[in-house]
C-alpha cells in the first residue's frame, strides 16, 4: 500500500433518510417507481495526529434494481438497503486504523459475506459500503483541505491492487496522477418505458410544473444530444417504440445513444433477434449508427453464465447489474463483454479501479457513467464528480427529470446550493433549486473546486429523519 497515505479510523457514523416523491412515474425493466427514500450518511474520522473531520454521502434507495425478486415489496427493498448500511457501518467502526481505501478493502469480504448470510445480494452489499466509503473519503479530503481531484492525483486514500490482483504491475500511481476531469460533462437523457415521446403524447393530467413531460420537450428545454433508451425485452414492441423515437431523434443535427436492456432478455440469442430486427429496419438506419453500446441485456442470474461473443460482434455490451463485486468486470471480459458501468451506489473505489482496468486492457474496452435517479445535492454532485474523474464525456442523468429539483430538501438547503454551486443549479421563480442544463451539458466548475467530494454545502441534518427500521 502507498506509504504516504494517511491512516485514519472511523469513530462515528450516523444514518438518516428523507422521502423523495417523483413528478413522473419512471418505468425501467418490470417496475414503475413513483417514490423512494434517500439515504444520508454522516461520518466522523480521526487521523493519526488526533485531527478529526466530518464527511457526508447520499444515495436514493431505488426499489427493484438492487434486488428484482418480484416476491419482495418496495418496502422490503428499502429495508434491504438500510440493513446493508448498518452492516457496513459496524464493520468499518471495528476496522481500526487504516488508509481510507484500506478500511474499505479490509472489511469488503466480511461485509459481503455478512450481507449474503442475511440474504442480501452483491449490489445491496455494495450500496452500504459505497456510501460509508464516500463519506469517509469526503471527511479525509476535508481534513486535508483538498479537492477530490487533488486527493486522487496524490493517492490520498491509499488505493492499491489488493482487491484487484489483475492490476498488480499496473502503474496505478501514474494512472491516478493523470486524472484531470473536464470542466463540464454531457447529460445523457433517459427515455423510460412509459415516457411520452412527443409533446402530443404527453398525458393531459401530467404535472404542470414548467418542466418537460416528454422526450421532445426535454430536447427543447435542455438541448440534449445524448440519450439512453430503455428496452422491454419484447422484440416487436421494442422495435415499434424505437422507430417512433428514431423519427424524433433523426430531426436533430447529431445525436448518440445507448440502449439499456435492464436484464429483460433471457439470453444472448434473444438480444441478437432484436438486433437483427433493428438492422433490417430502414427507418432505424441512422439510429443504429448512433448506438454506442448496449447495457446489461441479460438477467444477472444468466449474464455471466455463458459467452456472448456472437452478440458482441454486433454491438459493444457492458455489464451493470452483474457488477456486484470487484471481480465482476474481469469475469465478464472472458465472456465477450467489453464495458462496465460506473455508478456511485456501487462504489467510488470500484469505479476508479475498473477504469484502471480499461486503461490496462486497451483498445475496445470502455467504461460508462450511469444513473440510479441520483438526486440534486450531495448524491448528484458526488456522482458527477466520479464520472468526471473516470474521464466520462457524458453521464446518464435522470433524477432532475423524474423528480422536481431537490424534492424534500428545506428551503435553506436549496438556497445554500444555489449560492455555493451557481453554475450547477438554477432557481425557479419561488426559489427552488434545479439542475442547470445548457446545450445538453452541465458545468462541473464548482463541484471540482469544492473541498471534499464535490459538495460545498453540508446537509441539513436536523431536517432529516433517522434511518428507519
Amino acid at each position: 500500500m502507498p506509504d504516504s497515505a494517511p491512516r485514519l479510523s472511523l469513530i462515528e457514523a450516523d444514518l438518516f433518510e428523507r422521502p423523495t416523491h417523483f413528478r413522473l412515474p419512471f418505468r425501467f425493466g418490470a417496475v414503475t417507481v413513483t417514490e423512494a427514500p434517500q439515504a444520508f450518511v454522516r461520518t466522523r474520522i480521526r487521523l493519526a495526529d488526533g485531527t478529526e473531520a466530518v464527511g457526508q454521502a447520499a444515495e436514493l434507495m431505488v426499489p427493484k434494481w438492487f434486488d428484482k425478486n418480484p416476491a419482495l415489496s418496495n418496502a422490503d427493498n428499502f429495508n434491504q438497503l438500510r440493513q446493508s448500511l448498518r452492516i457496513a457501518r459496524d464493520h468499518l467502526l471495528a476496522a481500526g486504523k487504516q488508509t481510507a481505501f484500506g478500511l474499505s478493502a479490509t472489511v469488503e469480504l466480511a461485509h459481503h459475506a455478512a450481507c449474503a448470510k442475511a440474504g442480501l445480494g452483491g449490489l445491496i452489499a455494495s450500496f452500504g459500503l459505497a456510501l460509508l466509503d464516500r463519506a469517509i473519503l469526503d471527511a479525509l479530503c476535508r481534513a486535508h483541505g483538498m479537492t477530490a481531484t487533488a486527493a486522487l492525483q496524490k493517492n490520498l486514500p491509499g488505493l492499491d491492487a489488493r482487491t484487484t490482483p489483475d492490476l498488480l504491475g499496473f502503474d496505478l500511481t501514474g494512472f491516478l496522477a493523470a486524472r484531470t476531469p473536464a470542466a463540464s460533462i454531457g447529460m445523457r437523457h433517459t427515455v423510460g418505458m412509459i415516457d411520452a415521446i412527443t409533446e402530443a403524447e404527453k398525458p393531459a393530467d401530467g404535472p404542470q410544473d414548467g418542466l418537460p413531460n416528454s422526450l421532445e420537450g426535454a430536447i427543447a428545454a435542455y438541448g440534449h444530444r445524448y440519450f439512453k433508451i430503455k428496452l422491454s425485452g419484447k422484440a416487436d414492441a421494442d422495435l415499434d417504440r424505437l422507430v417512433r423515437i428514431a423519427a424524433l431523434l433523426d430531426t436533430l443535427p447529431e445525436y448518440r445513444l445507448t440502449l439499456d436492456g435492464n436484464e429483460q432478455f433471457p439470453d444472448a440469442e434473444a438480444v441478437i433477434a432484436l438486433w437483427e430486427k433493428i438492422e433490417a429496419e430502414p427507418r432505424l438506419a441512422r439510429f443504429r449508427q448512433a448506438i454506442l453500446f448496449l447495457e446489461q441485456p441479460i438477467a444477472r442470474a444468466q449474464a455471466l453464465a455463458a459467452p456472448i461473443h456472437a452478440l458482441a460482434q454486433r454491438v459493444s455490451v457492458e455489464i451493470d447489474e452483474s457488477d456486484g463485486e470487484m471481480g465482476a468486470f474481469a469475469a465478464a471480459k472472458t465472456l465477450g463483454y467489453t464495458g462496465i458501468s460506473s455508478k456511485s451506489c456501487k462504489g467510488f473505489y470500484r469505479a476508479v479501479l475498473n477504469r484502471a482496468r480499461v486503461q490496462q486492457w486497451g483498445r475496445g474496452f470502455f467504461m460508462s457513467a450511469e444513473d440510479l435517479t441520483t438526486q440534486g445535492g450531495i448524491a448528484v454532485q458526488q456522482d458527477l464528480l466520479l464520472a468526471a474523474l473516470i474521464g466520462a464525456e457524458h453521464v446518464e442523468r435522470n433524477g432532475h427529470h423524474y423528480v422536481d429539483g431537490m424534492s424534500g430538501a428545506s428551503a435553506a438547503e436549496q438556497t445554500a446550493y444555489l449560492a455555493h454551486h451557481p453554475d450547477l443549479y438554477t432557481a425557479t421563480a419561488d426559489g427552488r433549486a434545479r439542475i442547470a442544463i445548457h446545450n445538453g451539458a452541465v458545468s462541473l466548475a464548482s463541484v471540482l473546486a469544492a473541498p471534499g467530494l464535490g459538495v460545498a454545502v453540508e446537509a441539513d441534518w436536523a431536517a432529516l429523519s433517522p434511518l428507519a427500521g
